[in-house]
């Protein structure tokens, strides 16, 4: 990932402050998508390259580890060469110097967070094709529907144990990749609970299916994830 000094500044392009939180910078990007989209919004004259700077704002700051890089190359972006050398050492010391990590540390991290949030990952989303199969029989049946409703409730227990876990311990620095693929995983696990919840009030089809897909990118940063750490 490369930024210049003529490259779009992605908190300017969100309208958000530099110390927004994830959820601040979710709400704004759903505010401008809203603001823009061109169904909701006729008369709206958007160009191709707004919605591309706002869509590449979101892909940067939604994830953490990248948010991270691109914060310090926006300090690069500010400073003198020197400076820029320096801030480069100390980033490259903090993703890339996997000598600093114990073996005991790492060990820890993976059996105690890392294990124990894929396991959370796996009975939240290995679940959902049973449920959507056995709903979709008739939606409107008020068992079937409160059958779903709990295995939402239970996701949503799991999921909260899940980030607590996460929390718990600071991701070894050789495994900040593999840590962040996890991160966001669930933030879309919580994003897809959101959606078929919302599902659950209105029987919206559009709901269902964007919670389906929102557990699909979650399933694939939670490879993502295995993938780091099989290649670490």
């Amino acid at each position: 990932m490369i930024v210049t000094m003529t490259a779009p500044n992605h908190y300017e392009t969100l309208e958000i402050h530099p110390q927004a939180t994830q959820g601040e910078i979710k709400q704004a990007y759903r505010r401008l998508v809203k603001r823009f989209h061109p169904d909701l919004n006729p008369q709206t004259r958007t160009s191709h390259e707004q919605i591309t700077q706002i869509n590449a704002a979101y892909e940067v700051l939604s994830d953490p580890y990248h948010r991270q890089i691109y914060d310090q190359q926006q300090i690069f972006s500010q400073s003198g060469y020197a400076s820029q050398r320096a801030a480069a050492a100390q980033a490259h010391h903090r993703y890339r110097d996997r000598g600093r990590d114990t073996d005991a540390h790492l060990q820890a991290w993976l059996q105690q967070v890392y294990e124990q949030v894929q396991d959370s990952v796996d009975a939240i989303l290995d679940p959902l094709p049973d449920q959507i199969d056995q709903l979709a029989d008739d939606p409107f049946d008020d068992l079937l529907m409160s059958q779903f409703q709990t295995y939402l409730s239970d996701c949503q227990g799991i999921l909260a144990r899940a980030q607590q876990c996460f929390r718990s311990m600071p991701n070894p620095k050789n495994l900040a990749g593999a840590a962040a693929s996890l991160y966001y995983c669930l933030n879309q696990i919580g994003d897809g609970l959101e959606e078929l919840e919302t599902f659950t009030l209105n029987y919206d089809d559009r709901y269902l299916h964007t919670g389906q897909e929102l557990f699909r990118i979650a399933r694939g940063l939670q490879r993502e994830a295995e993938e780091a750490i099989k290649y670490q």
